[in-house]
């Protein structure tokens, strides 16, 4: 579409030869140029009218694949932008495909190896072995940050991201004192976010961090003699949380009616006692080596000299081997082994119709939009029942399904105000730290992660419970409820963290140290010692002087922070807000100090805009 017309240029348009079959019922331009030749009064290589018919002098593409990967990673770089836009021509699905076939970064070597520094230095320092605490959570959130910083799977672990809000488990319980189980679990999160849902299921059962946060870790069989009865949180949460939800579901997610018009129930205490029969038996399948007055594990064991970084052991005498009718009269026989039992119980839940639905729609969420249409999630439903080759589950299918369906690529879609959600805290930092960008001169990016859950309110495995952060049903008062729409994440939004958000986005735009690094563990030491050298080189700072000289003229700053920050989304005000902004600061005497101003400014305002916060 032709959007502006130099004075200086008169366009001669020449329609040539039949036009026949290439009708052009909707504009002309923009790549609808077949049989059309133009000619100008004036021109050059950059203002050639060719360009504007061609579509080649249009940012829109670029702005397509920036998009994109705003939803399928936790944030583009502007060269990983340019890299989908120039070397795959915006082919995403072969992107995809390619994202597939890269290796996985798992985070537990990460961890290993910054807690062996930390070790180190803190005997250096002069502690005794003893009194060394850790590796704990923010150790696990080093881990995290220095994986997110400097891997080549992004979107692998953007996907595991996801199913952490998904397949809950969280810091905020006594894992927080072992980043060694933290790991662990996430690590299972990626190595199944491009495999089988029903593997992930099973593996995420049988893991000892899970097992000890739902309680099935040394959950006994039934003993009504001495009041002993199997623990049901584990059998209540795996089918109303990572499975099946509430009620019966269309494959488009709407939900089923009975004959009087009533959401029919998945479940009932019936069903959910059958299935705390069923994990009963797990405990410890390793000790800790502190534990040194145990020669092997055993049943009863506690969780504090249980390892926390493998899966949990079956003894079967602790079992409960009676006949369990799970779901619409599906029946383990009596007899069976522990493993037996769950392996058809976590199957049994698989094959629920439910199922693809359920998980799709929450998946989309985290990815896409919070209100995807019943079609959006009926094709992503039927990618989970039937990959294309009868397999039922595949994890490739379904976010192949989720990130290239037309509710999450058409453009037109970014015109509708219901579509789209809000940008939780998380994704607000790392979209931060890859679209302006991080570094630190010794390749580490230990952030300790507590600024974004103390500023606002949300860092990875830290939920407050295992209904995560934020449901998917969360409405907010006022119009999104009154439209029966849901925005999950709004429920993060309060007067409190609005302010302390604003605090810290402070300090990032105006390119400070990023996220105070290895400070929890050693801002005490002196620094006249030599362990203060470590503490140094943990310091990361945002890319804030790359940006500097564009804002002598601020509507150079402006178009670059839309196009790597707002995909070409920026709005009339917002441009005017930043405009009036930067003009404001005048400084001929000290240019330095006045784009330093100019353009912190410039990104502080952008980092609470709409445009920014809202992903379309």
């Amino acid at each position: 579409m032709i959007t502006r017309i130099f004075p200086s240029i008169i366009l001669i348009v020449l329609v040539v030869g039949s036009l026949s079959a290439q009708n052009y019922n909707d504009y002309v331009g923009a790549g609808h140029n077949v049989g059309i030749t133009i000619t100008a009064s004036s021109s050059d290589g950059e203002s050639s009218p060719d360009k504007t018919m061609d579509a080649s002098g249009m940012e829109s593409r670029f702005f397509a694949a920036g998009r994109f990967l705003n939803q399928a990673t936790l944030g583009a770089e502007k060269s990983d932008i340019e890299v989908l836009y120039n070397d795959y021509d915006n082919d995403f699905n072969t992107w995809i495909d390619d994202e597939f076939a890269k290796p996985m970064t798992p985070l537990t070597p990460t961890l290993d190896s910054i807690w062996d520094v930390i070790f180190q230095a803190k005997l250096d320092y002069g502690l005794d072995t003893a009194d060394i605490f850790g590796p704990w959570t923010v150790t696990f959130n080093y881990a995290w940050w220095q994986v997110n910083s400097t891997n080549d799977d992004e979107l692998r672990h953007k996907i595991a991201y996801a199913l952490s809000q998904i397949l809950v488990v969280s810091s905020q319980s006594d894992l927080n004192d072992h980043a060694e189980g933290l790991v662990y679990y996430y690590d299972i999160l990626l190595e199944h976010s491009f495999g089988n849902f029903q593997d992930l299921l099973r593996d995420v059962t049988y893991s000892v961090p899970m097992g000890y946060y739902l309680s099935h870790f040394n959950n006994p069989k039934e003993d009504p003699a001495n009041n002993i009865h199997p623990d049901e949180n584990y059998a209540r949460e795996i089918m109303q949380l990572f499975s099946i939800g509430l009620y019966e579901l269309n494959n488009d997610g709407t939900r089923k009616l009975d004959a009087s018009g009533g959401f029919i129930p998945t479940y009932g205490q019936d069903e959910i006692k059958e299935f705390a029969q069923v994990f009963t038996g797990l405990g410890p399948s390793a000790m800790e080596d502190y534990v040194w007055w145990v020669d092997e594990p055993a049943f009863g064991y506690d969780f504090w000299s249980s390892r926390k970084d493998t899966t949990m052991h079956m003894y079967q005498n602790f079992h409960d081997e009676s006949e369990k009718v799970l779901l619409n009269g599906y029946t383990l026989p009596a007899g069976q082994s522990g493993t037996m039992d769950i392996d058809m119980a976590v199957e049994h839940l698989f094959n629920h119709p439910n199922v693809g639905p359920f998980f799709g729609r929450q998946l989309i969420q985290r990815l896409v939009k919070s209100n995807p249409s019943p079609e959006y999630i009926g094709r992503v439903a039927s990618a989970f029942n039937d990959n294309g080759s009868g397999v039922r589950g595949d994890m490739k299918a379904v976010i192949k399904a989720v990130l290239l369906d037309p509710e999450a690529r058409d453009g037109a879609s970014m015109l509708e105000e219901t579509n789209g959600r809000l940008k939780e805290p998380m994704l607000r930092a790392t979209n931060f730290a890859y679209n302006i960008g991080i570094f630190n001169d010794y390749g580490n990016y230990w952030h300790n992660g507590f600024t974004e859950l103390w500023d606002g309110g949300q860092h990875v495995l830290s939920s407050p419970t295992v209904f995560n952060f934020y449901p998917p049903a969360f409405q907010p008062n006022g119009e999104i409820r009154d439209l029966e729409l849901v925005a999950p994440e709004f429920q993060l939004h309060n007067t409190a963290k609005a302010v302390t958000g604003m605090n810290r986005y402070f300090w990032l735009a105006f390119g400070g140290d990023y996220g105070f690094g290895g400070s929890w563990e050693f801002s005490n030491y002196i620094e006249d010692n030599p362990v203060f050298t470590v503490y140094e080189e943990q310091m990361i700072y945002s890319k804030i002087a790359d940006l500097l000289p564009l804002s002598d003229n601020p509507e150079d700053l402006i178009n670059e922070l839309d196009r790597i920050m707002t995909f070409g989304q920026m709005s009339d005000e917002t441009r005017n807000d930043i405009r009036g902004t930067m003009s404001a600061y005048n400084d001929e005497w000290n240019m330095e100090e006045q784009r330093r101003w100019r353009t912190g400014y410039a990104i502080y305002l952008l980092l609470f805009a709409p445009e920014y916060n809202v992903i379309k």
